[in-house]
C-alpha cells in the first residue's frame, strides 16, 4: 500500500491578528471557516513599508479592516488574486478602495461553472492588470513570478517569492486537504499537469490561502498526483465493475464520506470520468456530463 499524503493541519492563529509568519510574509486569516475553507482565507501581507496584499479574502467587513490594519502606516502596490473564489478575491474591491492599489490576476471568472458545492464564483472580479505565466511583479525587497496553474479554476495562478524560495499555492495545493476539482471550469486533466509542473520546480515552502505552510513541498505534491492516480484508477476499475453513472461510483468509492462533502465528491468524480472519456479509456453515453452512463473501453 502506497503512503498517505502527510497532511498539515496544526495552525495556531487569531482571526483578525496579523502574523509574522517569515521574515517576508505576514498573515491575516478570516474568520470563514468551513469544510471547503478550514479555518478560513488567509490573506498575505508580502514585505515592509511598500506591500503586495496576495487574496485579500472574502466579503466581510471585519476581515478588510483586519488587513487594512495590518498595513496601517504602510504603502499598498498590488493587490494580487490567485483566483476567483468568493473566498479569495470580493474583498480587492474594498482594499482597493481603500488604497488605491491596484489589482492584478490572470483574468475574470473563467466561462461556465457547475452546481455550487464549493465556495462559488466571483464573477464581478476583473483584475487591472493580467498577469501571464512567468509574469513578474516586484516591490522593495521582494519578487513575484506568476505560475499559471489551471484545473480547481481555469485562471488559477501560484506565485513564487524568490527571496524566500517560497510559493503562494493558492487552493492548488492545501496542506489540509485534496482540491475540489468541478467541470466546466475545472478540469483534472489540467490539474494533474500542473502538480507536475509545481512539482518540478525547486521553491522549498508553499503558503496555501487554507491552513498552514507546507515544508518538502515537491514530496507533497508527489503525494497528491498519487493520489489523483489511483482515484482515477478506482473510478475507472468502479467503471469496469458495473458503476455507470456518477451517484453509483461514489457509492462504492466514497463509504463512510461526510454528507456535506458528497456534492464535491461527485463533481470530482465527473472531473476524473472526463479525463477518463478525453485520454480514450471510457466512454459515455453523449457528452460526459453528470447525466451520462459510462462504460470502460
Amino acid at each position: 500500500m502506497s503512503e498517505p499524503i502527510p497532511y498539515v493541519r496544526e495552525l495556531d492563529f487569531t482571526y483578525g491578528a496579523v502574523a509574522q509568519v517569515s521574515p517576508l510574509i505576514r498573515r491575516v486569516i478570516a474568520p470563514n471557516a468551513s469544510v471547503f475553507t478550514f479555518h478560513g482565507t488567509g490573506t498575505y501581507i508580502v514585505g515592509r513599508g511598500k506591500v503586495a496584499i496576495i487574496d485579500a479574502g472574502p466579503d466581510l467587513a471585519e476581515h478588510v479592516d483586519a488587513v487594512l490594519a495590518a498595513v496601517r502606516g504602510e504603502t499598498v502596490t498590488h493587490l494580487i488574486v490567485t483566483h476567483t473564489h468568493i473566498d479569495h478575491s470580493p474583498a480587492t474591491r474594498h482594499v482597493k478602495a481603500a488604497t488605491g492599489a491596484p489589482s492584478y490576476g490572470f483574468g475574470p471568472h473563467g466561462g461556465g461553472e457547475g452546481p455550487a458545492v464549493e465556495e462559488g464564483a466571483d464573477r464581478d472580479f476583473v483584475p487591472d492588470h493580467r498577469l501571464a505565466d512567468g509574469a513578474v511583479v516586484a516591490g522593495d525587497g521582494w519578487t513575484l513570478e506568476a505560475v499559471h496553474t489551471p484545473g480547481h479554476t481555469s485562471n488559477h495562478l501560484c506565485f513564487t517569492l524568490a527571496e524566500e524560495r517560497a510559493l503562494f499555492s493558492g487552493d492548488h495545493v492545501m496542506g489540509w486537504s485534496t482540491t475540489v476539482v468541478s467541470p466546466p471550469d475545472g478540469d483534472m486533466g489540467a490539474y494533474m499537469a500542473s502538480l507536475e509542473k509545481l512539482k518540478a520546480r525547486d521553491e522549498t515552502t508553499y503558503w496555501p490561502t487554507h491552513g498552514p505552510p507546507i515544508p518538502k513541498p515537491q514530496r507533497f505534491v508527489g503525494k497528491l498526483l498519487g493520489h489523483r492516480r489511483r482515484r482515477e484508477a478506482e473510478i475507472l476499475s468502479a467503471v469496469v465493475e458495473g458503476a455507470a453513472t456518477i451517484p453509483e461510483i461514489v457509492a462504492m468509492r466514497y463509504r463512510g464520506l461526510d454528507p456535506r462533502l458528497r456534492p464535491a465528491a461527485a463533481r470530482t468524480v465527473l472531473a476524473h470520468l472526463i479525463h477518463l472519456v478525453d485520454s480514450g479509456r471510457a466512454a459515455c453515453s453523449g457528452a460526459p456530463d453528470e447525466e451520462a452512463y459510462y462504460r470502460a473501453i
